[in-house]
Order: C-alpha cells, then sequence, then structure tokens
C-alpha cells in the first residue's frame, strides 16, 4: 500500500560485551518464558519422552544391547532421577546433593517392579509440569543465582533438564532400534 507507514515493533537495547550497542526486536517476558517451558516436552525436532517410552514390551526394558552401557529401564529412571534433582535444586529450601553416580542411577538394569515404569514415566511427567510452571512464573527472576548454588541460575538449570532428557531420550530410541522394538526397526 502505497504510502502506508511500517511500524517497528518495541526494541531493547542490549550491550554487548564490548558495550556495543545493538536493538532487537522485544519480546514480551511471558512469550519466551513460554518457550523455555515448552521446551521440556518439545518433541518437533525429535521423539518425545512419551514416544520413546510407548509399548516398549516389559521383558525388554532390563536388556542392555550389545556395545551399549544401558538398559531402557536404566535411561529412564536416570532421566527421572536427575529431574527431580534439578527440580529440588531450584525449589527446595535446604538442598541437599545426592551422590554421583549412585543417586542418579538405579542399581540394576531391570526395573525393581512390573509397575515401576509406569511409575517412573508419571514421576518425569509431574516434574516436567512443575519446571514449566517454573518458567512460567513472573514472580520468579530465571537469571537470577539459585541461592544454594555456585553460580546457577534458574534458567540454566532448567536449559539443563531440557538438554539431559533429550540427550536420553535419543540413547532410549538406540536401545529400542538395537532391541528390534522401535516402529519402523
Amino acid at each position: 500500500m502505497r504510502g502506508a507507514r511500517i511500524r517497528r515493533a518495541p526494541s531493547l537495547r542490549i550491550h554487548d560485551a564490548r558495550n556495543r550497542t545493538s536493538t532487537t526486536p522485544h519480546m514480551p517476558t511471558g512469550d519466551w518464558r513460554s518457550i523455555v517451558a515448552s521446551a521440556l516436552a518439545w518433541k518437533e525436532a525429535h521423539a518425545g519422552l512419551d514416544a520413546a517410552a510407548a509399548e516398549l514390551d516389559p521383558a525388554l526394558r532390563g536388556i542392555r544391547p550389545p556395545g551399549l552401557p544401558h538398559s531402557a529401564w536404566e535411561l529412564l529412571d536416570h532421566i527421572r532421577r536427575t529431574q527431580h534433582d534439578l527440580l529440588e535444586f531450584m525449589t527446595a529450601e535446604r538442598y541437599d546433593e545426592p551422590k554421583w553416580p549412585d543417586d542418579y542411577w538405579p542399581p540394576t538394569p531391570e526395573p525393581p517392579s512390573d509397575s515401576a515404569w509406569d511409575e517412573a514415566l508419571a514421576a518425569i511427567r509431574a516434574d516436567r509440569e512443575s519446571l514449566a510452571r517454573l518458567a512460567r512464573d513472573d514472580g520468579r527472576d530465571l537469571t537470577a543465582r539459585i541461592p544454594h548454588g555456585t553460580g546457577q541460575t534458574y534458567l540454566r538449570t532448567v536449559l539443563v533438564a531440557v538438554d539431559h532428557a533429550s540427550y536420553h531420550v535419543g540413547q532410549l530410541v538406540l536401545v529400542r532400534r538395537l532391541l528390534g522394538a522401535w516402529p519402523g526397526a
């Protein structure tokens, strides 16, 4: 349309390490918080946890494929334990750090019971939702340092949870493929 004025989005001034100023379009805080929160369950670029864990024959859950160090159960329970620890690290008034690696991995390749698989998935989903609520909470400065941490911020810790789960979901898919238990394998 001739003569129409193009309206620019509001901008933020950002100073880089050399104190140069650049301008970027302003994104409301709620928008980027929602993006961070939704990243906890993303499945656009790869299989999500629910798809990776779905309908795996219980007889295969404790088998370590040749050449791999972990069974599907070990990976699933490791995701649960680590994600829960990251949530506790950010939210507990008094945080007791688990012992590495003992408290982050299950003691055996096999689930301890028939119900353990579903219980682990339910716990992961619940903690994932708690992490997402934390990320969406406008009352929390995600760039603030966690009081009892050693410099970690809330945002960094949520992103660690995203990265960690994604990495191990990929391993879970690999385990299933090698066991011939991935759809289309």
